[in-house]
């Protein structure tokens, strides 16, 4: 959400750093004369209603200017969610991104999955792995999940090396094979 307003603020702070280019670009081609100019600021300092506008304009550019300012201070957190571990020979971090891809790869070896979307929620304690399935309906759906989670988990605790403590599968659907049409010559 953060995000979304921050994007929302640099749309308007460079929409209005536009407008004041362009404006100083004319000033300096000369498009505007310099009476015009006087012009305007004297209509300025004369309307109290333009002035207060001008003044709101100008406080919501340093507001946002310095919201820029402490956002490109913050440490950037590009780098993708990861796993750390420390072992004998240093430090070993392991994408959230891999992790659901070791799900995925065991839960889809599973007969009877057609289609698969994991989720992984890292705690103290060990991996939190959800995964989402679209079985066919033709295996009993419990012994199905049964054998999803046991792959699963032994599949990325032998890989990845981390403790997985719960693997939860949302069956969220059962897709009907195409029956088998009997053909009479």
């Amino acid at each position: 959400m953060i995000r979304i307003i921050d994007k929302l603020f640099l749309f308007i702070y460079s929409i209005a750093i536009g407008v004041i280019s362009v404006f100083i670009a004319c000033i300096g081609f000369e498009w505007i004369r310099e009476d015009d100019l006087n012009d305007m600021v004297t209509e300025l300092y004369r309307n109290d209603s333009f002035l207060i506008a001008t003044i709101i304009v100008g406080l919501v550019l340093l507001v946002l200017s310095l919201r820029f300012f402490v956002v490109s201070l913050k440490r950037s957190s590009s780098t993708a969610p990861s796993i750390d571990q420390r072992t004998d020979f240093g430090d070993i971090r392991i994408s959230i991104e891999t992790i659901e891809n070791l799900a995925l790869k065991a839960a889809a070896k599973q007969r009877g999955v057609k289609d698969l979307k994991a989720r992984i929620q890292a705690s103290d304690s060990g991996l939190n792995i959800i995964l989402r399935a679209v079985v066919d309906g033709e295996n009993s759906i419990p012994s199905l999940t049964e054998e999803i989670q046991k792959a699963v988990k032994e599949h990325v605790e032998e890989i990845a090396g981390i403790p997985v403590t719960n693997v939860a599968v949302f069956v969220a659907n059962v897709i009907q094979s195409a029956p088998n049409k009997s053909r009479v010559e």
